[in-house]
């Protein structure tokens, strides 16, 4: 179940929540290096496979191989959810295609604060709706998290196109450089980035 429910853009999404919208740069904070058979199985199946032709096909082929592969840097530290149900009331509920949260001490299926959600859109062209969901999926974890100062990501993408916003207080940033598959090792260390960040915000 989505989350967009009478949201149809992330405009109505800001406006509704009185949420300030502004555009910076990302930047790379930390690099890796992207294990060799992640970067090959990505490659080939960019060129052989037909990844495009459904939403589940381009999660399990594209989207959770790269997420997975900077996560594994992060797993004493973060758990990853895939089509997890996340919950803060009647509104913002829905099943966000994928979520990165803080590992919990009582064990790796325990759920615990939630720090990035990842939408797919597949219309390659259209990432509005993606953005509107993904947006009220961000409001919901930092309700969850009571925290409004907690720095919360948001990725939308169609597989080989990535974008990046992040929600603090109330202020959505969104980053204006789109990131795209065939640059895998600048895409990873993108997400590495994005993990570190998270991690340096739990340890202050």
């Amino acid at each position: 179940m989505a989350f967009t429910n009478q949201f149809k853009s992330l405009a109505a999404v800001l406006k509704h929540y009185q949420i300030y919208y502004k555009e910076v740069d990302f930047e790379i904070i930390k690099t890796s290096v992207l294990d060799e058979s992640v970067r090959q199985d990505i490659v080939f199946t960019l060129k052989e496979v037909a990844y495009d032709v459904s939403e589940a096909a381009i999660c399990e082929n594209l989207i959770y191989p790269m997420l997975k592969a900077a996560w594994k840097l992060y797993a004493d530290v973060f758990a990853i959810w895939s089509h997890a149900s996340l919950e803060y009331d009647d509104e913002l509920t829905g099943i966000p295609d994928y979520l990165i949260s803080k590992r919990s001490d009582l064990g790796k299926i325990i759920f615990d604060s939630p720090l990035l959600a990842v939408v797919e859109e597949a219309k390659k062209d259209n990432f509005s709706a993606g953005w509107a969901q993904c947006a009220l999926e961000m409001v919901a974890m930092q309700k969850i998290n009571d925290d409004a100062q907690l720095v919360i990501y948001g990725l939308v993408l169609n597989g080989e196109i990535w974008e990046i916003a992040t929600l603090e207080n109330q202020q959505f940033i969104f980053y204006n450089r789109r990131f795209v598959i065939e640059e895998l090792e600048c895409l990873f260390n993108v997400l590495v980035s994005i993990l570190e960040s998270c991690k340096l915000q739990l340890i202050k």
